[in-house]
């Protein structure tokens, strides 16, 4: 059998003669921008690459219109990823050195921050490469790559975990954009909760009894509920008192509320029916999780009560919390050192120097700071990433990545996008816009496509290695899956996805093809 080096140096070279159709996969991606559970060309073209490749494709997966689950290869060990494609909204943003929405679009449209676009290549590429080496020396094995839509709501892996999709397998090596080279070690990213709560109001005029003082003359005057936006507002105001206490000011902990589209805009005089408002929350731990979702739930039956509505919750998604995987980490981390940082060309660099004197910053001749050009290995990256934590605190922020921690070994690599030196975080326009430009994003996926290719190969010709990874696996969750220290997954294998809710979309009237925002125009006169 051959051994890892001969693979990798296949997986490689076949890499280098793939980065001009990647690239330009990377860029539809981009450039298609879809926000999350709405991410349908994306999904399509992945899965038209994959099949073309000769993967078996199930999609849609899990319930979900834009996610998949693609095969290839058979027996052990299983080998799995995911690429997500989702972007984010009111970050519309063209590959230009100035603050532009990409041409004909809305300047609140969605657009790739992290970017996702590169997240999703990467693992292709990643997926592809490792394949083609396989099979030319005949090794076998089974790789997987899932399609996650959502990840901005954490949405998908959570489903996909609670309907079994995740079982079964010997190891995941995942990734993610960022601007350090390395590999998370012990503290990985927090639990994330979300739901939508609803009031409804069903029955305006039992607010009033008439026997009381019996209302003469129009309707129009008459006595009504308060209403569901009434509901919908003192929830908003509960929760912003009650957000004092609901859980210590220990820790990194978020709370955040975004309100939902009713329709109700022409509704006259009559009190709104329906109102939506959606809370998201980060905590450590889970127990800080179920302490926010019992207060949330108290606010809404209070709001309920005194508007005379009827309150409904949504759950959007339940997440847990990451778990560490030294041995794999060490191991991916092997191989990034091997491939090496991100080396951005000049046309990348120019383009750097040209958001400096954008933003009024001095430009350098290398404009990209020194983190997102140099490797760092994980033991010195987990200290500097918990200097502003306290020691009691594992896990922090949020990414449901950490679903797949639960059921095989997981290494998270991160890869660097080209960060300009002295951009604050007034500039973000201007990293949106780098993720667009090829000679400064394309080194970011490559170098992390080419170790998760090498990292696979190792799993796939060096059995010891996969040993010692599932031995740190039961160790640390007591048992495997199912152990005394194991988490099972917080949703229940008969949850729908969310995909019906108002989420922000891309539609398609009379009036033409646009984003669901008002024109600028419309937004009044400015009261500055």
């Amino acid at each position: 059998m051959a051994d890892s080096e001969t693979l990798k140096s296949a997986a490689w070279s076949f890499f280098a003669e793939n980065i001009p159709e990647w690239s330009e996969f990377h860029r539809r991606i981009w450039e298609y921008a879809e926000p999350a559970w709405r991410e349908y060309r994306s999904a399509e073209a992945y899965v038209e690459r994959l099949r073309r490749e000769g993967f078996a494709v199930e999609a849609p997966s899990g319930g979900m219109p834009t996610a998949f689950c693609a095969r290839f290869g058979s027996g052990r060990p299983h080998l799995g990823t995911f690429a997500e494609y989702d972007a984010v909204p009111h970050n519309s943003q063209a590959p230009v050195p100035r603050k532009e929405p990409r041409p004909g679009l809305h300047p609140y449209a969605p657009g790739h921050t992290d970017p996702h676009s590169a997240l999703g290549v990467a693992a292709l590429s990643g997926v592809l490469a490792a394949k083609h080496a396989m099979e030319r020396y005949g090794i076998g094995g089974t790789l997987v790559l899932f399609g996650e839509p959502a990840e901005k709501v954490c949405g998908s892996k959570p489903v996909h975990a609670a309907r079994g999709y995740y079982d079964d397998f010997d190891a995941f090596v995942v990734y993610h954009p960022a601007a350090t080279n390395t590999v998370a070690w012990d503290t990985h990213f927090a639990s994330y909760w979300s739901a939508v709560f609803t009031f409804e109001c069903d029955d305006q005029e039992a607010w009033f009894d008439p026997a009381i003082l019996p209302v003469q003359g129009s309707s129009h005057v008459g006595v009504r509920s308060p209403g569901a936006l009434d509901a919908m507002m003192l929830m908003y105001t509960h929760t912003k008192y009650t957000k004092e206490n609901m859980f210590p000011h220990l820790g990194a902990w978020t709370l955040n509320e975004a309100v939902l589209a009713n329709g109700t805009a022409t509704s006259d005089n009559l009190p709104p029916r329906l109102a939506q408002i959606q809370y998201s929350w980060r905590g450590p731990t889970l127990a800080v999780q179920q302490r926010i979702a019992d207060v949330l739930e108290q606010n809404a039956r209070a709001a309920a009560l005194a508007t005379n509505t009827r309150a409904y919750i949504r759950w959007v998604t339940k997440t847990r919390v990451g778990l560490a995987n030294h041995a794999l980490a060490r191991l991916t981390y092997e191989n990034l050192a091997r491939v090496g940082a991100p080396v951005f060309p000049e046309a990348a660099r120019a383009f750097g120097r040209e958001v400096q004197e954008a933003e009024r910053i001095p430009p350098d001749d290398n404009p990209f700071t020194d983190a997102s050009q140099t490797l760092l290995d994980p033991e010195v990256y987990e200290q500097a990433f918990r200097r502003d934590l306290p020691a009691w605190q594992t896990h922090v922020s949020a990414d449901d990545y950490v679903e797949y921690c639960w059921h095989a070994p997981t290494a998270r690599l991160h890869t660097a996008k080209p960060m300009v030196r002295g951009l604050g975080a007034h500039g973000y326009w201007a990293h949106n816009a780098l993720n667009g430009l090829a000679a400064a994003i394309d080194p970011t996926w490559v170098t992390a496509g080419k170790t998760m290719a090498a990292t696979f190969i190792d799993l796939v010709t060096q059995p010891r290695r996969l040993a010692e990874a599932q031995a740190e696996f039961r160790e640390r969750t007591g048992g495997g899956v199912g152990g005394t220290r194991w988490v099972a997954p917080l949703l229940d294998p008969g949850f729908e996805p969310p995909i019906e809710l108002p989420w922000p979309e891309y539609v398609t009237t009379r009036r033409g093809f646009g984003w669901m925002l008002p024109d600028t125009e419309s937004f009044g006169t400015p009261l500055d």
